[in-house]
Order: C-alpha cells, then structure tokens, then sequence
C-alpha cells in the first residue's frame, strides 16, 4: 500500500466521520429542540450511542492535520487533480441530506401522534361501547359521595386492566355561587369515610387552559360533539365527549411517552 492510498483512506475516514457527525448533530438538535418523538427506545438510545461511536473516530484536530498535510505532500509529488464537476456533484448531493431528514424526523413525530391519536380514541371507544353500566353510570352524573366513590373505582379498574388505558379523568360542567365550573375526578380522588365530612366542589376544580375551557364550554352548550386531540413534547391529550340520554361528561385522556413508534420490537 503506498503513500497516495494511505492518504486516501485517511481522507475518507475522517471526512465520512465528519459528515456523519454533522448529520447526527443535525437531527440529534432537531429531536431535542422540538420535542420529536419518532424512533423507539432501542433505536433512539442506539442513535446517541453512534455519536460517541462516530467521535471515537476523530481522535483530534492533531489527526485531521496530519491528514490534510499528506495530502498536500501527495498532491504536489503525484500531481492529484484537483476538485472535479463530480466532486461539486457529490457536495451538491450531501446538502440535499438535510432537508430529507427534516422530512423524516418531522414525518416520524407526525406518525408518532396519529398513532397515538387512534390509541385513545380507541380507549374511549373501549369504555364507552364494552363497559356500557359503567359508561352509564359515568355519564349519570350527581355530585355525591356515592358517585364519586364509584367513578374513582371504575377508572382505577379500568387503568390497571389494560396498559393502553393512560390517566383517565372525568370532566362534567357544574357551578359554585352560581359561577360555571369544570370539575374534573380521577381515579385519585380521596374521599373521606365519615358522613360528618362534606364533599367540596372546589377541591374538584380541574385546571384547564383558555383554550380548553372555550373547548368544554363548546361541548357543554351542545355546540359540538366532536372529540379535542393534542400532542406536545410527547404528551398526547385527548378530550373525549360522551352523551347518554341528554346527559355529557367529557372523559380525558393523557398519557406521556418518552419515545417514538418507528423500530423493531
């Protein structure tokens, strides 16, 4: 092997490992800074492990100049060819990289959404249509002991029987000194044993945002029925109205996921 291939492989080593660097950088930024979730845990902890793996192979800018100085002895004792319309091609089609991993990396977090999106539509779908007492009793709503007992064991049944439950809460539309509210109960709820202890409706109180409430009044005043779905830095978010004989509740779903769908199991 002489002095021109060992510049060669030299080159291409570092300047693979570079551009390599430069892509995962890219896309490792993109993740980070907008929150995508796209890949699954095993390929995405696989993804930040190859950027150690890639700067493994640029050991130092002491390399890199002992590079491009055999270049320089190679180029002037061999007379190389400098820079070619290939060449300028080639650089062309590396640039274009970065925009196809925009596609990708937004069109995973994109699919990762939908997917989750179809989930907890099908959770409530799940609770609605093959738990019908419970459904019943959920949207026959009374602010009593009684039911917010029953209403915090449904849910909690429900979340440990199948995992794609995530936290569920029931949210109705009630009034405290004649002020609308939304109140809001969970399988977490503590409710007090003695009968001497009254239920308040303002330890109910859910925190919404503006957004939400003009949502809930929307469904409430029965100027929709249609469901309200949200993600944002892997918590998905789904407000889900439910009407039984003139009676509506709206069952919320959240749940938070650190990862992506795009893998192998």
């Amino acid at each position: 092997m002489n002095l021109k291939q060992l510049v060669r492989i030299s080159n291409t080593i570092g300047i693979v490992s570079i551009i390599l660097l430069i892509y995962w950088v890219f896309s490792f930024i993109l993740i980070q800074v907008f929150g995508l979730k796209v890949f699954k845990e095993n390929l995405t902890e696989t993804f930040y492990l190859s950027i150690v793996g890639i700067l493994a192979l640029m050991v130092g800018a002491l390399i890199m100049n002992l590079m491009f100085n055999l270049t320089r002895i190679a180029q002037k004792h061999n007379k190389d060819e400098g820079p070619t319309q290939s060449s300028y091609k080639i650089s062309w089609g590396l640039l274009i990289v970065f925009p196809v991993l925009l596609i990708i990396l937004f069109g995973g977090d994109y699919f990762t959404a939908r997917k989750k999106e179809r989930i907890l539509i099908g959770s409530a779908n799940e609770l609605i249509q093959a738990n019908s007492g419970k459904s019943k009793h959920l949207s026959d709503y009374k602010f009593t002991k009684k039911w917010v007992i029953q209403t915090a064991e449904i849910l909690e049944i429900l979340s440990k029987t199948d995992e794609n439950f995530p936290f569920i809460s029931i949210l109705v539309e009630d009034s405290i000194s004649g002020e609308s509210v939304f109140l809001g109960f969970t399988a977490r709820d503590y409710v007090p044993k003695s009968d001497s202890i009254l239920l308040k409706k303002k330890d109910f109180i859910t925190t919404t945002t503006q957004e939400e409430r003009d949502y809930l009044n929307t469904v409430f005043d029965g100027q929709t029925e249609d469901y309200r779905y949200s993600q944002n830095e892997g918590r998905y978010e789904l407000f889900y109205p439910f009407i039984k004989e003139n009676k509506k509740v709206v069952i919320y779903f959240s749940k938070y996921q650190r990862y992506g769908k795009f893998g192998i199991k």
